[in-house]
């Protein structure tokens, strides 16, 4: 009997904590891959390097090319007490005025000035909700070089024990910095995977969605509808956009690598046609969502109860989602950021999964 989709438990399920990878698969696309069908629920096991064998010639893989900043700052109040900074977007386009999450948030009153190692006073402003607050650097300050002298690689808070370098944790391809998360389906390719899926026939498409609160933040309302996406800034270049309508009237096929060129897409598509330019989405897809753009998904095994674990049930079908997350564990797959692929396929691009 098929749950109620809105009840956040329907998205929970048993994991062994051996089964959170600590450390990526080395090569990269070593990882394993499970392969899902998307209408029948038919499930296949392979390795990452061997996507190639289930894309066709003429299929477009889009990819999202935002770069992992080092997002995690460490300081002191003037006052006294150690303080914790999460970069999580910047406002206004300006690297000097940020959205964060602070730690101890209700410890750091509006106006507290945080000393950063080198000294720098870095701002506590306004609180936003959600336990996001505004934080600013001083004038003048090149942020970029701070990051990169005083900040760290924010990994997420289930890897504990990783002893891989920062660089793991960043896309071959990344090169647009913004993110405080990796588009963690996308660490699994190499230069020389992209390689032999051009040599085949394949297109690549760009997009950048710098990952933020919306991607990672735990959905905790019961009724998942009543879930606030915070929203993350995207960017669909014309070119894809010209890509995607291409490769849709030559029937080929538009494949998301990651939940993060999954929404940048279906976001500029939200009215209908598919739009190009930038701007910030909240989208928030779950059961009941028609995909628009679309056709295939790879991306990795995702929390309980995430919104992410919503996002791929809503374009496979909820039941072969959870029996193939409960295959997954019975044969030992690797969860999480650092974990194992599956690619969500359609033979067509015309397939839809009713939720």
């Amino acid at each position: 009997m098929t749950p109620n989709l809105f009840d956040l438990e329907a998205y929970d399920y048993d994991l062994p904590e051996e089964r959170i990878a600590q450390n990526p698969a080395d090569p990269r696309d070593s990882s394993r891959l499970m392969v899902l069908d998307r209408r029948s629920g038919a499930v296949q096991h392979a390795v990452f390097s061997d996507l190639g064998a289930f894309l066709a010639p003429g299929d477009l893989l889009v990819l999202n090319d935002t770069r992992v900043i080092p997002a995690r700052l460490r300081g002191v109040k003037r006052s006294g007490g150690r303080a914790e900074i999460l970069l999580l977007k910047r406002t206004g386009g300006s690297w000097l005025e940020w959205e964060a999450l602070l730690r101890p948030s209700g410890k750091i009153p509006p106006g507290t000035e945080v000393l950063l190692p080198d000294g720098t006073p870095l701002r506590a402003g306004e609180r936003l909700g959600d336990g996001v607050r505004i934080v600013r650097f001083p004038a003048g300050t090149d942020v970029p070089t701070l990051l990169a002298s005083v900040g760290e690689t924010p990994l997420p808070p289930y890897i504990t024990r990783s002893t891989a370098p920062s660089s793991s944790y960043q896309t071959v391809f990344a090169r647009r910095d913004g993110s405080s998360a990796a588009p963690t389906a996308s660490l699994h390719f190499t230069e020389e995977l992209l390689g032999r899926l051009t040599e085949k026939g394949l297109r690549i498409g760009w997009v950048t969605l710098h990952v933020g609160l919306g991607t990672f933040r735990p959905v905790k309302t019961g009724d998942i509808r009543a879930h606030h996406m915070h929203e993350e800034h995207c960017v669909l270049p014309g070119e894809t956009r010209d890509l995607v309508a291409d490769t849709k009237g030559r029937g080929g096929r538009v494949i998301a690598a990651g939940t993060t060129v999954a929404r940048t897409l279906e976001s500029f598509a939200a009215t209908g046609a598919l739009e190009a330019g930038e701007r910030d989405t909240g989208l928030f897809i779950y059961p009941g969502y028609r995909y628009r753009v679309v056709d295939g998904l790879i991306t990795n095994f995702h929390l309980p109860k995430s919104s992410l674990l919503m996002l791929v049930a809503a374009f496979a079908g909820y039941e072969n989602i959870m029996e193939a997350y409960r295959e997954a564990v019975a044969s030992q797959y690797r969860f999480f950021s650092f974990g194992d692929a599956m690619f969500i396929r359609s033979e067509h691009p015309t397939d839809e999964k009713g939720a």
